[in-house]
């Protein structure tokens, strides 16, 4: 979005009439020769030359800026060539890269004459517009003419040697070093990586490929080095797409720095589904875009789905099944494994629901994440009423009826230990699921967030299955439910005690509506007041009375509707977001202490890399329990704080809270569809970056803690 807006802007400055050309450049049109006989072509420049601190842009500007534009007014006969450009410097400010000139710059095109050229002077003008910016951007104009007579020799003009020495900072061609270039990696919805590998000098260390500018996509300036083999550099980068298929060609400038000057070579080469090594003679290519197995990937989806079950998430529903459990030991054993097989059936239909959403969003053009429901305010605020109704109706402040009534039911169906009750679980327990993450899960969910449909729907029935299967083997199997204690009075202390982890799910639910309603957030908890007093009111009264129960439901109602109108409605405004109240670009809110973190964006991980520095990335959202809990206090612990302050490491935090795309696309490079995901770059700059495993939540952050400082160490050589 802030590169649409710079161009907007840049457009409209360029677009509306100038009152006064701009102060900080100034244009002049230089031509190679002084005379030139009739048919020869003739080097013309426009040279900007550019107060100090000021700059101009390339023909592919970046994500910001406006390439320079000659429009030639010329005599009759005389043609124009394409601009010659020479090799430009990548400059980067305010989170945004851009591809400029700075103090001087000559603009090469070729002007060829008629052969019928009459003898006599020619005025060559052009009209030249410009962007030229430091920290304000200006729009600039010029009017430049130089004349050029035509006789019978050629003569040099006085500019000559100027225009020769700016022709030498032309990019070389780049057929002689070899360049291949292959997609690397599974595609998310609109970003792929690349590599591209070709020859190299001696001594050269660092390049990077300046793209031309392209309608359908772009090529991201990100670059990140790789391993190759002696005399051979590979760099990997990606392009994001804005319509259409995958490019078949990725074109522009390999940049690298030659003593003091930069050196160009100018490649346009096509991009392979898989790299040299993996292809052999009379081999079919294998597009190396697919990643892993399908198989594979479902073994990783079951097992991080059963793994949720021992995440803080899902450990409220969790204790409430294994009560429900102990209820059913003296059932029937048909009926009990009935009852598994529904609670089995609430999870997958949930998974179901969720894979529809995931499928129905990257088909309107946006990008996925897993948890990113909790993205959107109504969900939050109905997830936060129907936890606090469950806490309420575990604590007894209002009893479960077969007969229950509106108000009653979500908390009926959390308790029943009937159908209902099991199907319902299985919903509840898959919606607490979703902010958390477990090993396995995160690299399995970023495999199916890339893939089609029926792949997605696959995926997460497989981690609904996952999740649901502990219950399902323990239902199918009576006799282990001999090992549960009997039924009896601590039963009902049990379930009042597991209202107490459900009310504090209610209160971090209620902790989220900030990221929607800013400092308006409170007014869900004064509607929650009035929600348990009328649950408190229906219970005693209604349920539990003797007479004028009538009074009491009505009672009831009131202080609901009250509670709605007041609450919800009048102050809250629940349906009318405050829009920018969540994670901003640059937003340390959700930090670590005891180390100086910044924020996040590939540039500071690409200009920490150039600098030799350790990097680490920390992807987390304030949803994210498992970012909270576990990789928060592990980062927080004195051995990693001591590690980073040893290394002089770059810590960068990028906030996942809102869903940013640029995140997003991010997690999708390291196959993940979600956080959290911590991730240290080497000191070395063609080093590949380590990515850690996910948290073990039964290890704790101690145990993470020392993977962490593991990976800086390894970083640090």
């Amino acid at each position: 979005m802030k590169r649409w807006i710079w161009a907007v802007l840049a457009w409209v400055l360029v677009a509306v009439p100038a009152v006064s050309p701009a102060a900080h450049t100034r244009a002049s049109l230089l031509l190679s020769a002084a005379e030139a006989r009739p048919g020869e072509t003739v080097l013309a420049g426009v040279r900007l030359q550019m107060d100090e601190g000021w700059h101009t842009y390339w023909k592919n500007p970046g994500e910001s800026g406006k390439a320079t534009e000659i429009l030639w007014e010329l005599p009759p006969g005389v043609s124009a060539g394409e601009i010659q450009w020479p090799v430009p410097e990548k400059h980067v400010a305010e989170g945004l890269t851009t591809y400029v000139y700075h103090h001087e710059v000559v603009l090469l095109v070729p002007l060829t004459l008629p052969a019928d050229a009459p003898p006599g002077p020619l005025r060559i003008g052009a009209r030249v517009n410009w962007l030229e910016c430091q920290t304000l951007c200006l729009p600039g104009r010029a009017q430049v003419s130089a004349e050029l007579r035509v006789g019978p020799d050629s003569r040099p003009s006085n500019d000559g040697a100027l225009l020769e020495s700016w022709r030498a900072r032309l990019p070389e061609a780049g057929e002689r070093l070899n360049p291949r270039a292959w997609w690397d990696g599974p595609a998310s919805e609109s970003t792929r990586a690349f590599v591209l590998e070709f020859d190299v000098p001696t001594g050269v260390s660092e390049a990077d490929l300046f793209p031309d500018p392209a309608e359908r996509f772009e090529v991201r300036p990100e670059v990140e080095a790789l391993k190759s083999a002696a005399g051979r550099m590979r760099l990997r980068k990606s392009v994001k797409r804005f319509e259409g298929e995958w490019p078949e060609r990725i074109s522009g400038v390999l940049v690298w720095r030659e003593g003091a000057t930069h050196k160009g070579f100018a490649v346009d080469v096509p991009v392979e589904a898989s790299p040299p090594a993996e292809r052999g003679a009379g081999q079919q290519v294998v597009d190396s875009g697919r990643g892993p197995s399908l198989a594979l990937m479902l073994v990783y989806a079951f097992l991080g789905g059963l793994i949720l079950n021992v995440m803080p998430c899902v450990l409220p529903v969790i204790a409430l099944k294994i009560l429900g459990f102990v209820n059913q030991a003296r059932e029937e054993p048909r009926r009990v494994r009935q009852l598994g097989l529904i609670y089995a059936l609430g999870v997958l239909v949930s998974f179901l629901a969720l894979a529809g959403v995931v499928i129905a969003v990257k088909a309107a053009g946006q990008k996925a994440g897993w948890g990113m429901q909790f993205s959107s305010p109504t969900f939050v605020v109905g997830m936060t009423v129907l936890v606090t109704v469950v806490a309420l109706n575990l604590f007894g402040v209002f009893e479960v009826t077969l007969g229950g009534r509106a108000m009653d039911a979500a908390g009926a169906l959390a308790s029943k230990h009937g159908a209902a009750g099991s199907f319902f679980n299985g919903v509840l327990a898959t919606a607490l699921a979703t902010p958390c993450t477990a090993p396995f899960l995160s690299v399995a969910l970023g495999f199916a967030f890339t893939q089609p449909a029926p792949i997605i729907v696959l995926m997460f029935l497989a981690v609904g299955a996952g999740l649901a299967s502990p219950y399902v083997v323990l239902s199918w199997q009576p006799q282990w439910l001999k090992f549960l204690p009997k039924p009896g009075d601590w039963m009902q202390r049990f379930k009042v005690f597991m209202g107490f982890p459900m009310l504090a799910t209610a209160v971090w639910l209620t902790s989220l509506t900030t990221e929607h309603y800013g400092e308006r957030a409170w007014w869900l908890g004064m509607f929650l007041v009035f929600l348990a007093l009328a649950a408190w009111v229906f219970g005693t009264f209604v349920q539990r009375g003797t007479r004028r129960r009538g009074v009491g439901a009505t009672a009831a109602l009131l202080l609901l509707a009250t509670g709605y109108l007041w609450a919800l409605e009048s102050q809250l405004r629940w349906r009318e977001p405050v829009a920018g109240t969540g994670a901003t670009p640059g937003s340390l809110r959700l930090a670590p202490a005891g180390y100086g973190w910044q924020p996040w964006s590939a540039t500071a991980v690409e200009r920490a890399r150039v600098e030799g520095r350790v990097v680490i990335v920390d992807f987390t959202a304030k949803w994210c329990i498992t970012c909270n809990a576990l990789v928060k206090p592990a980062l927080e612990k004195p051995s990693v704080v001591e590690e980073l302050r040893r290394l002089n490491a770059v810590a960068l935090l990028a906030d996942y809270t809102g869903f940013a795309p640029d995140i997003t696309d991010e997690l999708a490079r390291f196959g993940r569809a979600g956080v959290p995901l911590v991730v240290v770059y080497p000191k070395r700059a063609d080093a590949a970056p380590l990515v850690l495993p996910d948290p073990n939540p039964v290890l704790g952050p101690g145990h993470y803690a020392g993977l962490i400082v593991e990976a800086l160490q390894k970083a640090g050589q």
